[in-house]
Order: C-alpha cells, then sequence, then structure tokens
C-alpha cells in the first residue's frame, strides 16, 4: 500500500474529491477526442461503420499499451500525469486541423485518403488512445496518496467518476461542441478544458511533492500547450477558409453547416456552378441535366404522371425535369435538410439553375427522412404515379438504408398500379457489384425492373453524385433502374421505347449482364463505399 503524504493542502476527504472530478473532466475530453476523429473520418473518407470501428478498435487497443507504458511511471505519478495530459490535451485538441490540413492540401479532393494519409489518421487514434490508457494507473497512485483505502474500491471510484465523465463527454459533442464551435474550435476548446484540469489537479493538490525543476518544466509545458491552443483558435477561421478554398477552390459563395450536413455553393453563374454536400460533388452546372434528365424523363414518359414524389432532390433539379411534362398536377418533395431547399429557393445561381421550381404552386416540400416519411401515414395516404430517387450514392454508409429493400417495398406501396420508380444506382462499369446489388434489391421488392446507363464524355464531364476532381479527364458513367410496380409496369419492348423517348443518351443493361448478387437489408447491407 502506498502511504499517503505527510501533507496535503486540503482533508483527505477533499483531495479524494478533487481527483475524481480530475477524472471526469479528463474522461470527457477523451471522449471527446474520441467522437471527433470518428466524425470527422466520416466526413473526410466516408463509410461511418469502418472508419468508426477503426477509430475505435486502434483507440482502445492503445489504451492497453499507454496502461502498460505508465507503470514506469509510479514513482513519479504526479509529474507523470501532468505532462500525459498535457501531451493529450495538444494531441487531441489539434488532431482535427492537422487532418483537415492534411485532406485539403495534401490530397485532391480526398483521393489521397484512400492510400497513404489514411495512416496518418490510424497514427492520431494510436496517440490518443495510449496517452488515455496511461491516466487510470497514474490516477490510481494518486487517488491511494490521498487516502488509503482498498484496491476493489480504488477502482470503483475511478471507473465510476471516468464512466460518468464519458458519458458528459459523448453527449456534449453532439449537442454542444459540435453545433456551437464547430469540429476545429471543438477540439481546441477540449484541449484547453484538458490542460487547465490536469495542471489545477497537480499543481494544486500535489505541487509539493514536485521538485522545483520538475514544477518548472510542467508549468512551462502546460503554458505552451494553452498558447498552441490559443493561437490556434483565434487562426481557426482562416484556416478554415483557407482549407475551404484548396479542396473546392477559389470561388466559394456559400460554405455553410446545417443541422444535416455541410452544403459548399461554387461558381457565379450556372455554368460553373458546383453544390458540394459533406464534400461530394452533387451538381455540377456544366452537365447536370444529363443527369436529371436520364434520372427523371424514362419514368415519366411511360405512363401517367399526374402526381409525383421525388425523394431528396432539395436543389430543385430533379423536380425541374418533372414539370416539364404536362399533366403534372402534383409535385412532392421529401427533403432531409431544410439548408439546402433553402438555398435552391434563395441563391440567384442555383435558383435560375432549377427554373425557380420552388415558385411553382404545384410543388410542395416536406423536410422528413424519407425513409420515416414513407413508413408513416403519409406515405400510404397519396399514392404517385411516379417516384424519383435523387439520393446520395448508395455506397455512403449514411445513406444504405434508402438502397434497401425495406426501403424499396414502401415505395413500392406508396405507387399506383403500373407506377414508376427511377433510382439512381451508381456507376455500371466502375462498381457493378453496387449497381446490381440495387437491381437485385428493387426486385426482391417485388419490382420489375430495367437498367440503363448514361455514359460520360471524356471533356466537361462530371460523374455525378460521387464526382472527384480527375473525373472531368476520365470517363465515367450514370447507371441507373426503371421499376414498375407489377409486371405490367415495364412490358418487353416498350422498355427500349421509354428509353429512348426519354433520354436519347441512355442506352440498356442487357439483363444477361447481370451479376449473381444478393439484394440489400437493413440488417444486412450489402454496398461497398
Amino acid at each position: 500500500m502506498i502511504e499517503p503524504p505527510e501533507r496535503l493542502p486540503v482533508t483527505p476527504r477533499t483531495g479524494r474529491f478533487l481527483v475524481l472530478a480530475g477524472v471526469f473532466i479528463c474522461a470527457a475530453c477523451g471522449l471527446v477526442y474520441e467522437l471527433e476523429l470518428v466524425a470527422l473520418a466520416s466526413y473526410l473518407i466516408g463509410d461511418s461503420v469502418t472508419q468508426a470501428s477503426v477509430v475505435l478498435s486502434v483507440m482502445v487497443f492503445a489504451m492497453g499499451i499507454g496502461s502498460l507504458l505508465a507503470k514506469r511511471l509510479r514513482c513519479r505519478a504526479a509529474a507523470g500525469f501532468g505532462l500525459i495530459e498535457a501531451a493529450l490535451a495538444l494531441v487531441g485538441g489539434c488532431s482535427a486541423m492537422t487532418l483537415y490540413a492534411a485532406f485539403a492540401w495534401a490530397g485532391d479532393r480526398g483521393e489521397v485518403w484512400a492510400s497513404g494519409s489514411r495512416y496518418l489518421f490510424v497514427a492520431f487514434s494510436l496517440a490518443i488512445g495510449v496517452l488515455i490508457g496511461a491516466e487510470v494507473p497514474l490516477l490510481m497512485v494518486l487517488i491511494q496518496r490521498v487516502r488509503r483505502q482498498d484496491a476493489g474500491g480504488a477502482v470503483a471510484d475511478l471507473f465510476a467518476a471516468d464512466y460518468v465523465g464519458a458519458l458528459v463527454g459523448g453527449l456534449a459533442f453532439p449537442f454542444l461542441l459540435l453545433p456551437w464551435f464547430g469540429q476545429l474550435t471543438g477540439a481546441l476548446l477540449t484541449g484547453a478544458v484538458n490542460v487547465l484540469a490536469g495542471g489545477a489537479l497537480v499543481f494544486g493538490l500535489f505541487g509539493r511533492d514536485l521538485s522545483g525543476r520538475c514544477r518548472w518544466i510542467l508549468l512551462a509545458t502546460n503554458v505552451t500547450v494553452l498558447a498552441v491552443l490559443a493561437s490556434a483558435a483565434v487562426l481557426v477561421d482562416d484556416f478554415e477558409r483557407a482549407a475551404r478554398r484548396a479542396v473546392y477552390g477559389s470561388d466559394i459563395r456559400v460554405a455553410v453547416r446545417t443541422g444535416v450536413q455541410e452544403v459548399v455553393l461554387t461558381g457565379g453563374r450556372r455554368e460553373s456552378l458546383d453544390l458540394f454536400l459533406d464534400g461530394r460533388l452533387r451538381v455540377s452546372g456544366r452537365d447536370e441535366h444529363r443527369y436529371h434528365r436520364a434520372l427523371v424523363q424514362p419514368a415519366m414518359r411511360g405512363g401517367p404522371h399526374a402526381r409525383v414524389l421525388v425523394l431528396g432532390g432539395g436543389d430543385g433539379l430533379a423536380a425541374r425535369e418533372v414539370l416539364r411534362h404536362s399533366g403534372v398536377r402534383r409535385v412532392d418533395i421529401v427533403e432531409i435538410d431544410p439548408g439546402v431547399v433553402k438555398l435552391a429557393r434563395s441563391d440567384p445561381a442555383l435558383s435560375e439553375l432549377n427554373g425557380h421550381v420552388y415558385r411553382d404552386p404545384r410543388v410542395r416540400v416536406v423536410h422528413a427522412d424519407a425513409f420515416h416519411w414513407l413508413r408513416g401515414p403519409h406515405g400510404r395516404r397519396l399514392p404517385y404515379d411516379v417516384v424519383v430517387a435523387d439520393l446520395p450514392d448508395p455506397g455512403i454508409t449514411a445513406s444504405t438504408k434508402l438502397y434497401s429493400q425495406e426501403f424499396y417495398g414502401l415505395v413500392a406501396r406508396a405507387l399506383t398500379d403500373g407506377g414508376r420508380f427511377a433510382v439512381h444506382a451508381g456507376p455500371v462499369g466502375t462498381r457493378p457489384h453496387t449497381y446490381w446489388t440495387v437491381d437485385a434489391t428493387l426486385r426482391a421488392a417485388g419490382l420489375a425492373t430495367t437498367p440503363y446507363r448514361v455514359t460520360g464524355r471524356h471533356s466537361g464531364f462530371a460523374a455525378g453524385p460521387d464526382r472527384t476532381a480527375d473525373s472531368t479527364v476520365q470517363p465515367r458513367d450514370w447507371g441507373f433502374v426503371l421499376a414498375a410496380r407489377g409486371p405490367e409496369g415495364l412490358v418487353g419492348a416498350s422498355d427500349s421505347a421509354i428509353l429512348r423517348a426519354g433520354a436519347r443518351a441512355a442506352r440498356q443493361v442487357r439483363p444477361a449482364q447481370r451479376h449473381p448478387v444478393a439484394p440489400s437489408t437493413l440488417v444486412h447491407p450489402r454496398y461497398a463505399d
């Protein structure tokens, strides 16, 4: 048993409370660092399930290494704990800015993140995990020095404070730090809290145990870390603007973070307009008309189209193609992000591109998740002749449920007999597994399908919702599936006639080319990012 020090500035009971308060704050900061890495990885790299698994597994593994390494610091527990908290505050607080800088300047709109730069992300997870893991053994020594108690009771107290702190940190990140301060400033603020809490605990409670040299070294380290974090916080706005210009170009007109995603609009004219959602290009004014006509026209020309439902498509471009047809009486748009609709209404270039569709009295907007909206009473109340899914790419984890068998079953329920459903299914040539999984999932939901594609050009071609910077010089293709409720919706040779009438650049993909893939469901998604 470690003997308590001869002199403490407070009573043992108060000292024990202060140590547990320090555990609480440090645990909250540690979890914020973990969640920050997961959120940033999902935004910069994509595939949130994979990135969360990598971050958490590497971090937990590193915590075990940190616990073993901390055994060598037990004889100088107070000084070791102070230095570890300073290092954790510096690494964790600056992690978001460092990773974002690597993404903005070392990569080309994200391509490099598929290879070497991903290791930088793992390195931060490993470093933060090692430092977090080293905290508990040293805190165990410190709490025993404050008041002697059995090891089981001390461990119980430490882990209780640690878990409660993790709860507070886990709730503070999405509800306080992220919406109020953003990812960069939130991480810097967390680092400042971390270093202040660690320094206050060491100097206030165990300062008498530090040698003069150790005290000055620890004080200088903490002041330096605070100065770095404060300087970064002052420069964070300029840094973010410069990083955005490196990612999106110099002609950024709008850059806002809504409650759903980051929305960036570049270009001043409709021909040069680009709309990015969470770093992915969703609209390019140069050739978006080819994508949206191929998506909408075959379904609209295949039969009645008085009532049309657009899932997603808050930019209004799919609705623009729908309204080109006479006989349309109502267009319902279900868009989860009000910020996108607000931009489509108010931005001069984007509203000109969509033909000012939101001024048309036939267009109605509902701000809701498409899956939950279809599952509710609204999806059953009004059957639709045509449903158009203008949604993010099926390979993105967040939208996997919108390409599931359950979702397509809800769409089928909202269709009239013989109604048509148009889906963007990703490129046929470069991602055939994803494309044919969409087709198989539609058929598993009881819909008859006609696969078709539009091949892109070598020059001036944007590869649709998942375009990267080099797609203007490499040929790509958009893949679509036209589905109908019941085989009478798509009959034999009429399929080709529908496609020719709807989009002259479109051509059918022969059913014999179908890959033997299984449908995707909510509990067993089969799309790869």
